[in-house]
């Protein structure tokens, strides 16, 4: 497939989509970002791309069929990345239908928009079309001991978020064989690094540390999750968009399986050699386990095998020097966590990502 230069990603103003759009820009696309700014998206996280003639926002959900039809009228993408979706596990748990909502019944939307769209393409541009599904490893359940996901794993959610997740990525697939829209879904394992929205495990764990709050942990600590910098899931979805077979799913995971206890304590030694806390106590003096949520799966681990044989993509960082860039982005960033939580969110939650 030749290279799509116009994209419409959704999503574009969260954790991943918002490091995806820089990605994107530096790598020559126009993009038209299309956000519903809910409480994980800000345009703080834009503030670097908003003066890019390249970088178009949108403020407005992916079930608003009338506006996405305006956009495709518009700028004519070559593509669409779909970032945009309810993506915290507790939050699902006290909430399901939000999800429900926002990650089947808008996704269902958006894929429609795109497909009443397409009949105006040409044949060309709809051959060379592409929608690109982002989607998590927790769709495949919980893993033993041992073993790793694959792109046959059964689906198996254990919490109505991987469900919502799930019930999307099996929507996108059936436009496929339905409709013959030229769909691609991406699974992708823990991504962590910069503007990952404060709920989240390593942001929480950082600046709660930092300000001498405990350090939430799960259970035992003993969960275990394979561990993604963001800047590498931006890279692999480009790889996909540009070279993945149609019809295809591609697992993306970094190569790094750590429990929690061992990604807490790995920031709390970063942070001891950095920013020492002022009362000269290690910071994992902090560390409180508190009790397990509903449903909380044991492991997971991807097996990338795939896309890096087909497609050539590996990670480029490893999780010491992923995880050494983010303590360093958080404690320079400081100003950004306090504007996206002091608007409308109470930090006190536990991070999904245990």
């Amino acid at each position: 497939m030749s290279q799509s230069r116009t994209v419409i990603v959704t999503g574009g103003a969260g954790f991943i989509g918002g490091n995806f759009i820089y990605h994107m820009l530096d790598n020559g696309y126009t993009v038209i970002n299309l956000d519903a700014l809910t409480y994980a998206g800000h345009m703080e996280t834009l503030e670097g791309a908003l003066n890019n003639p390249n970088h178009h926002f949108v403020e407005g959900r992916i079930g608003d069929s009338e506006l996405v039809g305006s956009l495709f009228k518009k700028y004519k993408p070559d593509s669409v990345v779909n970032f945009a979706a309810e993506s915290h596990v507790d939050r699902s748990i006290d909430g399901p239908a939000e999800f429900i909502q926002t990650n089947v019944v808008e996704t269902l939307s958006l894929l429609e928009s795109a497909r009443s769209a397409l009949k105006d393409y040409p044949e060309d541009k709809q051959q060379a079309f592409r929608f690109l599904h982002v989607s998590t490893d927790e769709v495949y359940g919980s893993l033993g001991e041992t073993g790793l996901f694959t792109e046959e794993t059964p689906y198996a959610p254990n919490s109505p978020y991987a469900a919502s997740k799930a019930s999307s990525d099996h929507l996108v697939r059936s436009y496929l064989h339905t409709y013959g829209m030229p769909v691609v879904i991406t699974n992708c394992s823990n991504n962590y690094g910069p503007y990952q929205f404060p709920e989240k495990l390593i942001p929480l764990i950082i600046l709660n540390a930092l300000e001498g709050k405990p350090l939430p942990i799960y259970g035992n600590g003993l969960n275990v999750r394979d561990w993604l910098y963001v800047e590498d899931h931006c890279s692999a979805i480009r790889t996909v968009l540009e070279g993945g077979r149609i019809g295809e799913k591609y697992n993306v995971g970094g190569n790094y399986e750590k429990t929690n206890i061992e990604i807490v304590k790995t920031i709390c030694r970063l942070l001891d050699k950095v920013k020492p806390a002022g009362n000269g106590k290690p910071y994992e003096e902090l560390i409180t386990y508190v009790d397990d949520r509903p449903g909380h799966d044991l492991r997971y681990a991807i097996d990338s095998s795939k896309i890096q044989k087909e497609l050539g993509w590996t990670p480029a960082e490893t999780f010491e020097s992923g995880i050494t860039k983010t303590v360093q982005w958080y404690l320079d960033n400081i100003d950004w966590c306090n504007k996206v939580t002091d608007k409308n969110y109470n930090r006190g939650r536990l991070g999904t990502a245990q």
